[in-house]
């Protein structure tokens, strides 16, 4: 290297180490590196601050008035996670908090007429978080019921009628399941579990593990969760301030109301009977899911309740 060339380097290295120095005065500032790589205080003070915990387990909880054994290890760890699943599920969570103000009224006045705990309101939110879901097994609507268990229960399932979006028919063939496994296993707990899995699986386990306690038992991953799942749903949804929701009952969505037309014959498009009674076929849909096609054959004269709307604005807007 010539003598010009070792020059130009040592006068590199002097500024290099002039401009490290600098911003090194200044310990808060971490130095020139420190800055180009993004360190130093300023780029810490943006950073998003988060405030992650683990939510609180209720000292007792209970479902269905049947006692949860929260002495147990495992039991408080599985309510645990349910809980911080759905603590954080945020956004989820606030609509169905939100849906609730519309129906669980009238899933617990159903419930209660057929003989159910209200707790199993809870596991219809587990289900279905309140909507009109299908699942990737194919079961359906608020209850999530398979075809062919619906059919058993006396739900009519086509493709211009599917009960399983009705509230009032599944919620009561729900309760009939429901009922029926109370029957049989004597607690609520395993009749809820059963209602996930099938009363052959819960049959089987019960046989070789000579056990008939939902808290206890050895269960299919989904169905091990799905009790739990309601109890987080119940324990958060009626705690929302000490999980941090701040939903005022101004958020709560309205019962809408309705009138009650009854449809015996073939309608050939639900759009002019809607507008027949000064609505539109989206608010027919919206108030009878049930509705799965633009027309009604009824081929068997039966009779139809057809929820109408009558009126679509707010009360109190201005």
């Amino acid at each position: 290297m010539s003598r010009y060339m070792k020059k130009i380097v040592l006068a590199a290295v002097f500024c290099i180490a002039a401009v490290c120095a600098g911003y090194g005065q200044n310990e808060n500032e971490g130095g020139f590196f420190a800055n180009l790589w993004g360190g130093g205080s300023q780029v810490e003070q943006e950073r998003p601050i988060q405030n992650v915990v683990v939510p609180k387990i209720p000292e007792e909880a209970s479902f269905a008035g049947e006692r949860v054994p929260l002495e147990y290890f495992d039991v408080r760890e599985s309510l645990q996670r349910e809980m911080l699943i759905i603590n954080y599920w945020h956004g989820s969570l606030s609509y169905i908090v939100q849906l609730s103000g519309r129906y669980k009224d009238m899933i617990c006045n159903i419930l209660k007429e057929e003989g159910v705990p209200e707790d199993f309101f809870y596991l219809c939110v587990a289900e279905s978080s309140l909507q009109p879901q299908t699942s990737p097994a194919g079961a359906k609507g608020y209850w999530q019921f398979l075809a062919g268990t619906a059919r058993e229960y006396g739900l009519e399932v086509g493709s211009e009628v599917d009960e399983r979006y009705n509230w009032e028919k599944a919620t009561r063939a729900a309760c009939k399941y429901f009922k029926k496994g109370y029957e049989k296993y004597g607690t609520w707990t395993l009749a809820a579990a059963s209602y996930n899995v099938g009363m052959a699986n819960i049959n089987s386990r019960i046989g070789y593990q000579s056990l008939d306690n939902y808290y206890d038992m050895q269960l299919p991953l989904e169905t091990a969760r799905y009790v739990y799942r309601a109890i987080a749903f119940k324990t958060i949804m009626n705690n929302l301030p000490e999980y941090g929701f701040n939903i005022s009952e101004e958020d709560m969505y309205k019962p809408i109301e309705c009138k009650v037309v009854e449809v015996k014959g073939p309608i050939a498009n639900w759009s002019e009977f809607a507008r027949q009674h000064n609505t539109n076929f989206k608010m027919i849909k919206m108030c009878n899911e049930w509705i799965r096609s633009n027309k009604l054959t009824n081929k068997l004269g039966k009779t139809y309740k057809v929820l109408v709307p009558v009126s679509r604005e707010t009360k109190g807007a201005e």
